[in-house]
């Protein structure tokens, strides 16, 4: 893994034994969707008192009412709004966190033009304002997840932005992200890989 700025990470990850797991259970997980799996996590975390993290509802923009009396009102016809921001968000050790979640079934690079430039705008904003946004990126073919933190997709996006590049090379998610162990509980442990993205990128209360 590197850092954003090139330099190359030498902590204490053990990227061996994270792979060695997911081929021993990724076969419970086959089929399995990203939210799915971060909801079990995330209730995980709850019922253990360790974060408090949740999907945010999708609004939804209602069309139509029957009110067949006072008492009793019921929607007829509704669809659902374009979300205004991420994913998911909460805190974890007095930390806010807020990250969108991003399945594909690439193998090679994951497409840019499915991240919305609201997105990154919050999930800068968030950083800028002490919190700690990065994405969680499921390579289903791969049976593979990392956390890929804002500071990386800031220059994708840059590059995006400047057509110099349309999707995320893999070799890049694995040059700097963090892979995600694949548990039976919970499913996707990306808690613990916070702690060390607060140290790698100096982040402070």
């Amino acid at each position: 893994m590197r850092y954003p700025n090139g330099k190359k990470f030498e902590g204490s990850l053990d990227q061996d034994k994270a792979k060695s797991n997911r081929q021993k259970i990724q076969f419970g997980h086959r089929g399995m969707r990203l939210e799915n799996m971060l909801n079990q996590s995330n209730q995980w975390y709850l019922n253990r008192g360790l974060a408090v993290i949740h999907k945010k509802p999708t609004p939804i923009q209602v069309v139509k009412v029957d009110y067949p009396n006072r008492a009793r009102a019921k929607i007829t016809e509704a669809y659902y709004r374009q979300a205004s921001t991420t994913d998911y968000n909460g805190i974890y050790k007095g930390w806010y966190v807020d990250f969108e979640a991003k399945q594909s079934n690439r193998m090679k690079s994951f497409p840019l033009n499915n991240i919305k430039a609201h997105q990154v705008k919050h999930m800068t904003a968030c950083s800028q304002a002490g919190g700690l946004s990065f994405v969680i990126f499921w390579f289903s073919k791969r049976q593979e997840a990392y956390l890929y933190p804002i500071e990386a997709l800031q220059e994708d996006w840059q590059a995006y932005q400047a057509k110099e590049r349309s999707s995320i090379p893999f070799q890049r998610i694995e040059d700097y992200a963090y892979p995600i162990a694949l548990k039976y509980q919970p499913y996707l442990d990306y808690l613990p890989l916070l702690d060390q993205y607060i140290t790698d990128y100096g982040k402070c209360h």
